[in-house]
């Protein structure tokens, strides 16, 4: 499995899990298929939407870590500084929280969908909370 469907808000997105940079958080992220949360949009690292997930572990470490996901990437940081969570940016982004710049696994890419993107991102801003859902394709 490497192709995932994603489906935020009222849009829908298919994206590439990038399992040859980092295959130990994606095999971490597919034992939770399907995965179902609420996306809000971030207080401290500008144009995105993240998953608060508290404590949750998915037992990885740092790979193909950045603080600069591109629009369309999600990144997972597997917690530490702060909470563990999911972030998707969907315009610019330098990855960050109250105790400064973070870094996280970008693990999946937005492949289909992407003019939607922005306005999910919006949507989330002006609107507040989404559905999000990823699952296998």
């Amino acid at each position: 499995m490497s192709i995932l469907k994603v489906t935020a808000g009222p849009f829908t997105f298919t994206g590439k899990l990038e399992t040859e940079a980092a295959p130990k958080t994606c095999a971490a992220f597919i034992k939770h298929l399907p995965f179902v949360s609420k996306i809000i949009h971030v207080r401290w690292s500008g144009e995105g939407v993240w998953v608060p997930l508290g404590d949750l572990d998915f037992g990885v470490g740092y790979e193909n870590n950045t603080s600069y996901p591109a629009p369309g990437h999600f990144i997972l940081y597997p917690g530490g500084v702060s909470e563990t969570e999911i972030l998707l940016a969907y315009g610019g982004v330098q990855f960050a929280s109250k105790a400064g710049q973070l870094s996280g696994n970008h693990f999946l890419t937005l492949t289909t969908g992407l003019e939607n993107l922005y306005a999910l991102g919006r949507k989330v801003l002006l609107e507040g909370a989404q559905d999000i859902r990823f699952e296998a394709m």
